[in-house]
């Protein structure tokens, strides 16, 4: 591996493992920032445009890792973060975790135990926004675990985000939250490509519901945006119905543990398998739509 990148002012070696919507940007801010970051993907062809960019790529997670202060893992669910974590051998000394992915309760459980079994200290932070969100460095990190080494994880935090949420000092908290969050996101997408097909379907221009709701108390950002791409049949991924499948299943498994049936998600997870079916599963939750 070339230990070629910045190191500016910043002199932690962060390792990001994962290089996809959210991992790239991320990768990219924290080296815009003076960090000195080593990535490693899976597909190592999506991680070849940040090696252009002056950013070192690992040929597997044990050379990414490698004496790097802090791990970033920005990777699809619990079994990918789980297997690259454990194909590490633990020499790396005491370094930090920083847990990017929506995972689950449980998934979350299981890794912070890894954590300890390497001596790593593990902060549990799944983020909040998409793919403009991330390249913008606007992330909303929800984050939870101990305050000893806050002050180490904080800095890229900010390279990354715009805000930070310090739930609690357990770690899984914050993947807590994060669930709660994703289960208003899913219902506010299906809301909105439902809204916007049965327009169609009585054959009122579908453009005259986001007129109406313009500038009203149901307006939102996230509204116009996922309209937007709905009116336009641009469905570039932000955030993927395949993994929107995953989430809805993870929310899902949570409500159940914790006695609640959410009605709204289960539907939710059967609109986004639908849409799967007809080839969008990589296409954008807006693409709901489709279903």
């Amino acid at each position: 591996m070339s230990h070629q990148g910045q190191t500016g002012q910043n002199s932690a070696v962060i390792a990001v493992l994962g290089t996809g919507i959210i991992g790239a940007p991320v990768a990219r801010n924290l080296h815009r920032k003076g960090f000195a970051v080593r990535v490693w993907n899976r597909s190592a062809q999506k991680a070849h445009a940040l090696s252009e960019e002056g950013i070192a790529v690992a040929a597997d997670p044990a050379e990414a890792v490698q004496g790097a202060d802090i791990v970033i893992t920005v990777l699809k669910d619990g079994p990918a973060v789980e297997s690259a974590i454990s194909s590490i051998r633990p020499d790396n000394g005491h370094a930090i975790w920083i847990q990017l992915s929506t995972v689950g309760i449980k998934p979350t459980a299981r890794l912070k135990e890894l954590a300890a079994a390497k001596g790593w200290t593990y902060f549990d932070a799944p983020v909040q926004g998409t793919r403009q969100p991330a390249e913008a460095g606007k992330l909303v990190i929800l984050a939870s675990g101990p305050t000893e080494g806050r002050e180490r994880v904080q800095p890229i935090f900010d390279a990354i985000g715009s805000r930070s949420v310090w739930v609690s000092e357990l770690a899984g908290d914050a993947t807590r939250l994060k669930l709660a969050l994703n289960s208003l996101v899913l219902a506010l997408t299906h809301g909105t490509a439902e809204s916007l097909s049965l327009a169609k379907a009585l054959g009122v221009d579908p453009a005259l519901v986001v007129d109406v709701v313009k500038g009203g108390p149901l307006d939102s950002p996230f509204f116009q945006a996922k309209a937007s791409a709905i009116l336009n049949e641009n469905f570039e991924p932000s955030f993927s119905i395949d993994n929107a499948i995953k989430d809805s299943k993870l929310v899902d498994a949570a409500a159940k543990e914790a006695g609640l049936k959410l009605d709204l998600v289960t539907a939710g997870e059967s609109r986004f398998k639908r849409a799967a079916a007809r080839g969008a599963g990589k296409l954008d939750i807006a693409a709901s739509y489709l279903a």
